[in-house]
């Protein structure tokens, strides 16, 4: 198959900029990103080896080999957020994502809101995937364990992502392709071997809990252990979040999606399921003698030499990953710039004149990560806590532009984009918005009571702060005023109009 896209058409380049300037911008990215590398974005951001490694044992210990089944229900569930994704970015291939697509699809408050809570989310999940990959670092490199090794290794990641990112979308598009290739490849050797040279027991353990959960309800265990699931299954999005860097984006990011759901979801589910089978004590893990399961297989499976060749395709995909979340989190925050809503818009959206990409807003990406690093100094269970905050302001994120799109169309909303619905639109997008509150309140829901209740409820209390700063920053600064950019124009008959002449501080611009 020839992928034309890796050098588009003047004819198609010129049918996406009149397409992108009837939403009325005029991009000042390149079309540089072929569908593959659109797909590896994504697959890279999902990443299923991040995602696995990073919360495997917690879960083990957690809910036992039954942890399995939530990256099954996971997977359907956000399946069906994908699928409105789809339908929006379809209509509106607009840089930013959620922000976007919330205005067109409600206004431009609760467009500002979301964005607002999804950026401070994918801040923290930089910092939180960074955070994971510290212990790995340290053994590829033999630093001794411990708190200060992890934050240094998670600032050098940042520092390595930050570099990459700076070179262009092009760059970016080749490390995502690159990274996509030796993760899947990484995944499937790694878990083949598994399967064939360390399976120590039959799929029926994938229904036995080996006592996890015993001190009370084992659905409550199963439940929290689920974190596993709900923290994999995002990162389709950020196919969306680079629209403008995409030929053709109307078709090919909707189906980009659906293809990191599919084969992220598989790769995940397979790696999950060679860990598991390779345990060989699961009371180990569960009784906490064994707290680095993941470790423990890899050198019993590939000795000293061959873990350490593991590792290093472990680190790739840590990497990959952090790079297509601050792409994401600069792509945002430049979406909110050009449309003036948020402080330091005029630096935010410069660009780079020959790179194309907005330097400042990168900036930005790489800092306040570092800075959740090494806060995590203060903190016994950092890496949990950092996980569980960014997931829930995630979802929470996506479920605003969920909730958005269904009182659009119960409203009238038709989408109009090439990738739709059709009639199962209404009901899917109900599914995908109770699913997603289902997931809020498993992720916010306080499950130890012997800590002080503030430690107890500090995920739901960290959503509730940056919720109403958010909020206070909205009704005080009012930056909703300070663009005429469209929006609410989803439903003609409810379009939401800004003040003919906008706060003189922050001109309008649309660039």
């Amino acid at each position: 198959m020839t992928d034309r896209t890796a050098d588009p058409s003047a004819s198609e380049q010129e049918s996406d900029d009149a397409a992108l300037a009837r939403l009325g911008y005029t991009s000042e990215f390149r079309r540089e990103m072929s569908p593959w590398a659109n797909f590896a974005l994504g697959f890279t951001y999902l990443s299923p080896v991040v995602g696995i490694y990073t919360l495997f044992a917690v879960s083990l210990a957690t809910g036992g080999p039954p942890m399995f089944w939530s990256l099954v229900i996971v997977g359907v569930g956000q399946f069906l957020v994908a699928l409105i994704f789809g339908e929006i970015v379809s209509q509106y291939p607009v840089a930013g994502g959620v922000y976007p697509w919330a205005r067109r699809l409600w206004g431009r408050r609760w467009a500002w809101l979301t964005g607002w809570v999804y950026l401070f989310a994918l801040l923290a999940t930089i910092a939180g995937v960074a955070y994971g990959a510290g212990p790995y670092l340290g053994q590829l490199l033999d630093f001794t364990p411990g708190t200060g090794t992890t934050i240094t290794c998670a600032l050098i990641l940042l520092a390595l992502a930050f570099a990459i990112n700076m070179m262009g979308t092009r760059w970016l598009g080749y490390a995502a392709i690159i990274g996509f290739s030796a993760e899947l490849l990484g995944a499937l050797v790694v878990g083949g071997w598994l399967l064939l040279s360390e399976r120590h027991h039959g799929l029926g353990v994938l229904f036995d809990s080996f006592g996890a959960g015993s001190e009370g309800s084992y659905l409550s265990a199963f439940l929290a252990a689920g974190l596993i699931g709900i923290f994999q299954y995002y990162g389709f999005e950020a196919c969306g979040d680079v629209a403008e860097e995409v030929p053709d984006p109307t078709r090919r990011i909707p189906k980009a999606m659906r293809m990191t759901i599919y084969v992220g979801g598989a790769a995940a589910m397979f790696v999950c399921l060679s860990l598991i089978l390779a345990v060989e004590d699961y009371a180990a893990v569960i009784g906490g003698d064994d707290p680095d399961p993941v470790t423990t297989i890899l050198n019993q499976a590939f000795g000293v030499t061959g873990t350490r060749v593991v590792l290093a395709v472990v680190l790739l995909s840590f990497l990959s990953c952090v790079l297509s979340l601050m792409a994401a989190a600069s792509r945002l925050m430049y979406s909110y710039a050009r449309d003036g809503m948020i402080a330091g818009s005029s630096v935010l959206r410069r660009f780079l004149p020959r790179q194309h990409v907005p330097p400042y807003a990168m900036v930005v990406a790489t800092l306040v990560p570092a800075a959740i690093v090494l806060t995590s100094a203060l903190s016994t269970d950092a890496l949990t806590k950092i996980i569980s905050f960014a997931t829930l302001g995630i979802y929470l994120g996506f479920q605003m532009v969920v909730l958005a799109a269904l009182r659009a169309r119960l409203k009238g909303w038709q989408p109009t984009g090439p990738f739709r619905l059709g009639a199962w639109g209404l009901p899917i997008n109900a599914l995908a918005l109770t699913y997603g509150v289902l997931a809020m309140l498993n992720i916010a829901w306080p499950r130890t009571p012997d800590v002080p209740w503030y430690d107890n409820y500090v995920v739901a209390l960290g959503a509730a702060v940056v919720v109403g700063l958010g909020l206070l920053y909205l009704f005080l600064g009012r930056p909703d005023l300070r663009s005429d950019a469209p929006a609410g124009d989803a439903v003609p008959a409810a379009r939401d109009t800004v003040p003919a002449h906008p706060a003189p501080s922050t001109p309008p611009t649309k660039d």
